[in-house]
């Protein structure tokens, strides 16, 4: 049980970008116009709805003016990476940031952008949010150590 539980683990893990997108609700403004993705899907910031918090475990994510996620269960936040759900580390490391010293701007859209993907964070939310489910489910579904039938 432990040794399919790793195994599946770690495919989920090494291959995180191909995971499925997690079906949750994106509710959109204004279609962009053609040509127009690049902004209409550029993240500069992703927040929590006004007033709520991770702590909160809210199952709404705020990407832009104009893309809202909603639909995100409690569950993905019990997945950790340290001390923050794998939701919040996205919502830290991909901002737009710029360095004081040297002024170098660190810009999270710029990789989609270069893959021809404009949409490239709101997919790795989704994507992220699957692995973070999954993750939850496969070692909560394992059994205590020390429990009879634990070999394998």
């Amino acid at each position: 049980m432990f040794t399919s539980a790793g195994r599946e683990l770690f495919a989920l893990h090494a291959d995180y970008e191909d995971a499925e997108p997690y079906p949750l609700t994106v509710k959109d403004g204004e279609q962009p116009p053609m040509g127009g993705e690049e902004e209409y899907y550029r993240v500069e910031k992703i927040r929590f709805p006004a007033g709520k918090r991770a702590a909160d475990a809210p199952d709404t994510l705020i990407l832009n003016p104009n893309l809202t996620v909603t639909g995100i269960p409690e569950k993905a936040y019990r997945y950790q990476l340290g001390s923050r759900s794998a939701i919040e580390w996205i919502i830290r490391q991909y901002q737009v940031t710029t360095d004081k010293a040297s002024g170098i701007v660190n810009d999270p859209n710029r990789w989609g952008l270069e893959h021809g993907n404009p949409r490239y964070i709101l997919d790795l939310i989704q994507k992220v949010v699957t692995v973070s489910v999954r993750t939850v489910e496969i070692t909560e579904g394992l059994p205590a150590l020390g429990s009879e039938g634990t070999a394998s």
